[in-house]
């Protein structure tokens, strides 16, 4: 247990709280918004994946965000693939993840209406856990 906690404490050295960083094209709005880090190169991420392509089909306030996992053409080619259809933005050199402070992935954020972020979540998260803590940031 204090292995794990050690880990967790880790992975989430530098993650920032309070008022989430601008993303490109995204406006924190009237509902609740997902901010998922993954990569193509993660196992973890894979295994998610599905949960997050429901998630993001009941939920249009969905963003995923690909960490140091290549060019353009080879995130869309990767999505083609898994056939995933979540939006995604490319961090190729890992600027974004460096600005929210992530470390490892599949990290998930929810922000608020107001662009507070209210949970962060490091390593594998349910679908039913990311949909609970949605509905909860509305309040």
């Amino acid at each position: 247990m204090v292995v794990v906690l050690g880990v967790r404490m880790w992975q989430q050295r530098d993650i920032i709280a309070g008022a989430a960083p601008q993303l490109p094209g995204v406006v924190w709005n009237k509902q609740p918004t997902l901010v998922h880090f993954w990569a193509t190169w993660c196992p973890v991420c894979r295994a998610e994946q599905s949960s997050i392509e429901a998630l993001a089909k009941d939920y249009p306030n969905t963003v995923t965000v690909a960490m140091q996992s290549g060019s353009d053409a080879a995130i869309g080619k990767f999505m083609r693939e898994q056939s995933l259809s979540f939006p995604v933005i490319n961090d190729a050199d890992g600027l974004i993840s460096q600005a929210w402070g992530v470390h490892a992935v599949p990290a998930s954020f929810i922000v608020d209406a107001s662009g507070q972020i209210r949970f962060i979540e490091i390593g594998y998260t349910t679908g039913w856990g990311l949909r609970l803590r949605l509905w909860l940031a509305q309040f």
